[in-house]
């Protein structure tokens, strides 16, 4: 275990954080924009809550991001009549800013931060913090997509926050479940390291902490949450979407040339499970793409020679199956040895099996395509059939990366451990 502090080091994880006397060993952050009517019965109803059941001094931050409405004053007023609330405001949008700001100038022990909605029940608040408190761990986040969390929220949000999270599980590697659940908690010591090499100010913010932390080697201790959604959210799926795949291709890029200096953040555990056991198989991002990009290059070759030859003895909806069929299961074989590095028979089988499911995926890609040339067009060139099956493939490619990445050939699991016994009574662990 390492024991040193020097500056851009972690220092050992210790029982409880030092904190001096007064000072809260919790703060809690709810950064806001144009909230003048639910940010009252929030922050109300959060200081219950934590006079209730937490047993140590806390701090309930209000971040008010430039709001134009009555906002400003209902925190004043809120921060007067309630001697554990403050306000801060910040002259400019997003919640990344507010977050760094507030976390970086707190003298609490532990940071955490929660949406104003608080559509998360309140009763994970203290195991989010306990292990933080013990030291067990570094980081905390609520999960909506564990098998015991209770979810209550639209289909349409439902999709996106999965497919977000497969996307993260695919290209950037991550093993955290939920990237986007406003419920998290961090030690003030970690934070004082990580923040500085987080680049995003918006909704991308938490995402990229979490992918940051876990390539350092950081914990990362995950709530099942019971998350009732907010129907009057103001937040914008879609503008949100394309800013966090913005920032997933920023960040993948930053780690794949190696432009993130992780070596700030000392492993505070020494050894990692993580690094057992890797030989010589390729699990770096870079290597994958590059490996992946070059068997696909020859399997779009092998695919386009496969179907001319298909097209001269049969139509173009069977001449694209077959071509498809043959393909795919080259292209997993080529993938399997060259592009993640797994030898051997073991398991061979099964990942042909997941690599036709991926295949039935490009099929319904590409077949939807010809249908749709063919509807516009009597009889096509058979230039053109290429070029839209050269453009559907295109799609389809990286959708399968990410499915290779993540379902066929996902990295091994780190080593077990067993997990830490708290206290029923949170007191009893000081």
């Amino acid at each position: 275990m390492r024991t040193d502090s020097s500056p851009g080091t972690l220092p050992a994880r210790e029982h409880l954080p030092a904190a001096a006397a007064g000072t809260p060993v919790l703060d809690v952050v709810i950064p806001v924009y144009n909230e003048e009517k639910d940010l009252g019965p929030c922050v109300r109803r959060l200081h219950e809550h934590l006079v209730r059941t937490f047993p140590y001094g806390f701090r309930i931050t209000i971040a008010d991001n430039a709001s134009t409405d009555t906002t400003p004053r209902v925190a004043a007023r809120l921060a007067e009549q309630i001697a554990q609330v403050r306000s801060v405001r910040l002259e400019q949008k997003g919640r990344g800013r507010a977050l760094r700001a507030v976390w970086s100038a707190s003298d609490a022990p532990v940071l955490a931060y929660m949406d104003v909605d608080l559509s998360t029940d309140l009763n994970a608040l203290l195991p989010l913090v306990a292990p933080l408190i013990s030291g067990h761990s570094d980081l905390a986040i609520g999960s909506r997509l564990t098998r015991s969390s209770r979810v209550v929220r639209g289909a349409k949000r439902e999709f996106v926050s999965r497919t977000y999270n497969l996307i993260l599980r695919g290209s950037l590697q991550a093993r955290f479940s939920d990237a986007q659940c406003g419920f998290k908690a961090i030690r003030r010591e970690v934070a004082q390291v990580l923040l500085p090499l987080v680049e995003d100010t918006g909704w991308f913010f938490d995402t990229e902490m979490l992918v940051l932390a876990e390539r350092a080697g950081l914990r990362i201790h995950e709530v099942p949450v019971d998350w009732v959604d907010d129907p009057d959210s103001t937040v914008h799926i879609v503008k949100t979407a394309t800013e966090d795949l913005k920032g997933v291709w920023r960040v993948g890029k930053a780690l794949a040339t190696g432009a993130l200096p992780l070596d700030r953040l000392a492993r505070p555990f020494g050894d990692d499970p993580r690094d057992r056991n890797i030989g010589d198989v390729p699990r770096g991002l870079a290597r994958q793409l590059v490996g992946f990009c070059v068997v696909g290059v020859l399997s779009t070759l092998f695919y386009l020679l496969l179907y001319s030859g298909f097209r001269l003895v049969a139509g173009s909806q069977t001449a694209n199956a077959l071509a498809l069929l043959v393909s795919a299961v080259a292209n997993t074989a080529a993938n399997r040895r060259l592009t993640f590095g797994v030898r051997g028979r073991g398991g061979a089988v099964r990942h042909q099996a997941q690599g036709l499911v991926v295949f039935a995926i490009g099929l319904v890609l590409t077949s939807g395509s010809l249908a749709a040339l063919n509807a516009a067009s009597a009889d096509p060139a058979h230039s053109t059939e290429l070029a839209v099956l050269v453009a559907a493939n295109l799609a389809a490619t990286v959708l399968r990366f990410l499915l290779l990445r993540a379902w066929v050939f996902p990295d091994a699991p780190p080593a077990p451990y067993a997990p830490h016994r708290f206290p029923t009574d949170p007191r009893d662990a000081r």
